[in-house]
């Protein structure tokens, strides 16, 4: 199948957590973690995140330097990224700021949550990839249709459970905050899955390095 190089991105809790308890959205990373972020960002033809990062975090999920998003349209490229949410059941909101703006939006949904999505055509354009569910494969097909060859997703946990477990993840960036959450935690970086990354497959340690009091972990599969 040909599909766009995917690069998973989070930030987490030393115990593995992406967010706490509590209703505010808890900052795990720092400045300069975030524009190392911001220069991934960059750098990728689409920016992807599951329906549960919408409802929870309202991203725009765009490049954020004006210098980045010159340098790319000098290159010929959109200012920023393809955007891209992965929804089974189609249920976003449609005021969500990810579909203001005018910059293009991907949902890829299922025949059920096509039929259930209330986000517009002049919003995003939803597509179906199987009955009851997202088929990762097939929408990485989509994308790379699209003229995507690199892919950037960043979150939450149940599509970065998906990704890995389906084995789609050529490389995976942590930044890992100094603390632990504990019974605070919330949502989780990975959820119980059969991973193919086992001890006897595991992903190699490209980077290590520190930013801040963040440490970085880049690794990428062989």
């Amino acid at each position: 199948m040909e599909r766009p190089y995917v690069i998973l991105s989070a930030a987490v809790s030393l115990d593995g957590f992406l967010d706490d308890d509590s209703p505010d959205r808890l900052v795990l990373s720092n400045e300069a973690d975030f524009d190392r972020v911001d220069e991934v960002r960059a750098g990728v033809d689409a920016i992807a995140v599951g329906a549960g990062t919408v409802r929870a975090d309202d991203p725009r999920l765009q490049v954020r330097s004006a210098t980045r998003r010159d340098e790319r349209l000098a290159q010929g490229r959109r200012a920023t990224p393809l955007r891209v949410v992965f929804s089974p059941s189609g249920e976003l909101d449609p005021g969500a700021r990810l579909f203001s703006g005018g910059d293009p939006v991907v949902v890829y949904t299922s025949e059920a949550g096509a039929a259930a999505c209330h986000v517009g055509p002049e919003a995003a354009e939803v597509v179906a990839t199987a009955a009851r569910e997202v088929d990762l494969e097939a929408a990485l097909a989509d994308l790379a249709g699209r003229g995507v060859a690199r892919l950037l997703v960043e979150g939450g946990g149940t599509v970065h459970t998906a990704f890995l477990s389906a084995d789609l993840a050529d490389e995976v960036h942590v930044a890992v905050a100094p603390f632990l959450l504990g019974e605070r935690g919330g949502a989780r970086f990975v959820y119980p899955a059969p991973f193919p990354q086992s001890p006897a497959r595991p992903l190699r340690l490209v980077e290590a390095r520190a930013i801040g009091a963040v440490a970085l972990l880049v690794y990428r599969r062989d």
